[in-house]
């Protein structure tokens, strides 16, 4: 890369010539040889020469008046990278053996040439709004004798390295900048053998942040309505603001949070992963982003409740279906969101529907015939899932069997009220023979049955006669079969035992008895 002029004469040695480097040549003199073109980064070699270097015992390369290397014998003089500030006036200088042999080369201007000059960054906004991108560049110029050199950039904000460090791409493209983004920014630009890099000046970049504003809460549930158990999930959103977005959820009944997340984001989301019957109220979200809160409005969220399993209940005229009955077929769910339509059944058959749009259960009249023996049920439904009842069995009695059915209950209802007028007639009969006893038992009685002592056998002495009271007499009439009682009471001697005579009549046809009185 490095090219040499060919060399000069000139009659004094401290003689300078123009142009890239500048030879003097004289006989017994020191001519210093320099590369003629000179770029950043290229090595310079410089070369001491003279008609009798056997004589040199110390040579010495000077740059501008000052010394840059001294050798004890004849050496090149090498920079390894050469530098803008390696530009000025060179020359060499010996001293020999023999006395008074002391030389000075010609001086030589050399002036290195920049290789690409110093980068400018520039950005597309150096005040960009938050949240938005930003493009970097590092610009740069090749000298237009060495485009064939390779370059590599580099771009740092605030002693760290952005993107993947060193690329081949001038450009570097930020999708986001955030507040936190603002500082100083700067790039590198370097060839890739590493010998030259330049940097550029610093710039301000400003990221300007966005106030909220235009909050909303909406809510999104599978089928677009909230239903119990299934996922709710609270969208909370902004129409504008930059930065970091706090998003925080409420419920206004309790006024507590629900739950909170800061991002990057214009909205964010609050998942309820089973909701239940008491979830339902009224809720709103707020945003902040460091500016202000700003609040929602309130939404309101109703949760519709699936039915529950309905019950079948069937309603007749008497205790057993029969044909020509009305049967009423009543549904019910004790639970569920209305309307709820009810479907009734025969088996798989439908017989028809019924809607409760407030809720509650529903009737069907059917009215029966042969046919309509078997099960039926009943099904609810409010468009979140059907549920069907169990089935309920119906026999139905035919129209003979009903007719013989209510002879069967005339028949029963005639026997009990000739039972009853028996009953009647019995009690009436028993009362009337009660009284005509009584007044019998005070006349004399019937034929020629009397008392008399004489005849008895007793086994204590017998009281005296008007020490006996009759208590009950029964008389009737003086036929062999009849049998007439007489009962006394009488007082028992304190110092004798309990005494109990059987006292019967020669007849055997009257018997006596005497009972203790208590």
């Amino acid at each position: 890369m490095s090219q040499h002029l060919p060399f000069l004469r000139s009659r004094n040695p401290g003689d300078t010539y123009g142009g890239p480097a500048a030879v003097t040549e004289q006989a017994d003199s020191l001519t210093l040889v320099a590369p003629s073109s000179v770029f950043e980064g290229d090595s310079i070699v410089l070369k001491c020469q003279g008609v009798e270097n056997w004589k040199i015992q110390k040579m010495t390369y000077h740059k501008d008046n000052k010394e840059l290397s001294v050798f004890k014998k004849v050496s090149d003089f090498l920079i390894q990278s050469a530098v803008l500030s390696d530009s000025g006036n060179y020359f060499c200088s010996t001293k020999g053996n023999v006395f008074f042999w002391d030389k000075r080369s010609n001086i030589v201007k050399i002036k290195v040439q920049e290789l690409f000059q110093h980068p400018v960054l520039t950005a597309s906004s150096f005040q960009p709004i938050e949240g938005g991108p930003v493009s970097l560049k590092c610009e740069t110029q090749l000298s237009p004798q060495r485009l064939d050199v390779q370059l590599q950039f580099c771009f740092f904000r605030e002693n760290q390295v952005l993107g993947s460090r060193w690329s081949s791409s001038p450009e570097l493209q930020i999708p986001a900048m955030w507040s936190e983004d603002t500082g100083s920014y700067w790039c590198e630009a370097e060839t890739v053998t590493h010998r030259i890099r330049k940097q550029s000046l610093q710039s301000q970049i400003h990221v300007q942040r966005i106030p909220i504003s235009n909050v909303s809460l909406e809510t999104r549930a599978p089928g677009g309505q909230v239903t119990e158990g299934q996922k709710l999930i609270l969208l909370c959103s902004v129409t504008a603001g930059t930065g970091n977005v706090t998003f925080s959820w409420y419920r206004e009944a309790t006024g507590t949070s629900l739950g909170m997340k800061t991002q990057h984001s214009l909205s964010a989301e609050l998942e309820i992963p089973a909701v239940k019957e008491s979830d339902a109220g009224k809720y709103y979200c707020r945003a902040d982003n460091g500016h202000e809160s700003i609040q929602s409005k309130v939404v309101n969220i109703p949760v519709r409740i699936p039915v529950s399993r309905p019950v079948l209940t069937l309603r007749s005229p008497g205790a057993q279906t029969a044909v020509g009955d009305l049967l009423e077929l009543h549904c019910e769910a004790l639970r569920g969101s209305p309307p709820i339509l009810y479907r009734f059944y025969q088996k798989d058959v439908t017989l028809g529907n019924s809607s409760a749009p407030s809720g509650g259960g529903a009737s069907f009249n059917l009215s029966l015939t042969a046919e309509h023996s078997g099960n039926y049920s009943c099904e609810a439904d409010n468009g979140l899932g059907a549920q069907h009842s169990e089935a309920v069995p119906v026999s139905i009695s035919g129209p003979d069997g009903h007719r013989r059915d209510l002879m069967t209950a005339g028949v029963l209802w005639g026997l009990f009220g000739v039972l009853v007028f028996i009953g009647v007639a019995l009690l009436l009969y028993s009362l009337f023979h009660k009284i005509s006893g009584e007044s019998s038992a005070t006349n004399e009685p019937r034929g020629d049955c009397r008392l008399n002592p004489q005849e008895f056998t007793y086994s204590s002495p017998i009281p005296k006669m008007e020490e006996l009271q009759p208590v009950y007499v029964n008389v009737g009439s003086v036929d062999v079969d009849v049998v007439y009682s007489q009962v006394w009471s009488i007082q028992q001697p304190e110092s004798s035992a309990n005494i109990r005579t059987l006292l019967e009549n020669k007849d055997s046809q009257v018997i006596y008895s005497s009972v203790k009185k208590s």
